[in-house]
């Protein structure tokens, strides 16, 4: 880009997708003086999934604004929790996020996964179609246009992936509730019902069981449970109905503080 000048400040949550160069508060960017700040910012290296408010020279500006010579462009992380419009919250994983998929899952949350490479077309299409919200730590695969919605995992820890997904979004958890297999949805089962699926040892030593309606696979209470329920119970602790409404709360707070800021400064 060789055109006007602008000095483009990003904010911290959002310099890890930029060059160490351009990290610092007011750097100097040229544009073409044609391109709307949304293609600006995605030269710079961030998804637009990742972007909340965009001031310039402290005014709101939507992406297809057109920055002009000489203006402070400031871009803002999406707000959290964030809101998604236009159909019920649901997310679809890339092929690299299975373990993601399975905790959110067991936590109830509608979570579809790819456990095959089908493709950046085909992943984009699927979120379109069935309006999920495409979870990867793809950044090309987050600029594709036809997404219903998208956002950046920023860890390749499952147990941060996990909280950062939650603490963002703040879905509905129902625990227990879903196939970690398949995602499908599961019933209580009585154990006759479920003899032909069961090993002898298994069928001796428990009594309680699930199925999923979907793929018809059984759960009991295994030796793998108590990790799970840990699982379980911090999500719950930090991401409940209850955590979620304190969440807002504060940032509700935060966001009035900020506007209070500006309007001093302006």
């Amino acid at each position: 880009m060789n055109g006007p000048g602008i000095q483009l400040t990003l904010a911290p949550d959002l310099r890890v997708f930029a060059a160490p160069s351009r990290r610092a508060e007011r750097v100097p960017t040229a544009t073409d003086g044609a391109s709307s700040i949304g293609h600006v910012v995605e030269s710079a290296g961030v998804p637009l999934t990742e972007v909340g408010r965009l001031l310039v020279d402290g005014h709101e500006v939507p992406v297809s604004y057109v920055p002009q010579d000489g203006q402070d462009v400031e871009v803002f992380g999406v707000d959290r929790p964030q809101r998604v419009d236009g159909a019920p919250l649901r997310f679809l994983l890339d092929v690299h996020l299975g373990t993601l998929a399975r905790r959110l899952r067991l936590l109830g949350v509608d979570a579809a996964y790819e456990n095959e490479d089908i493709g950046d077309p085909a992943l984009a299409t699927r979120s379109a179609a069935e309006q999920r919200v495409l979870l990867s730590r793809d950044r090309g695969l987050l600029r594709r246009r036809e997404l219903f919605a998208g956002a950046y995992v920023y860890s390749d820890n499952p147990d941060e992936q996990l909280r950062d997904v939650l603490g963002r979004f703040a879905p509905v958890l129902a625990p227990w509730t879903r196939c970690t297999a398949c995602n499908g949805p599961l019933r209580a089962a009585d154990k006759d019902s479920v003899d032909d699926r069961l090993e002898p040892g298994t069928h001796r030593s428990y009594d309680v069981f699930a199925q999923c309606t979907d793929c018809e696979r059984v759960y009991w209470r295994g030796a793998h449970h108590a990790r799970l329920e840990r699982i379980v119970d911090e999500a719950v602790t930090e991401f409940g109905t209850e955590a979620q409404a304190s969440a807002r709360d504060r940032a509700q707070d935060q966001a009035r503080d900020q506007d209070q800021d500006r309007a001093q400064k302006a």
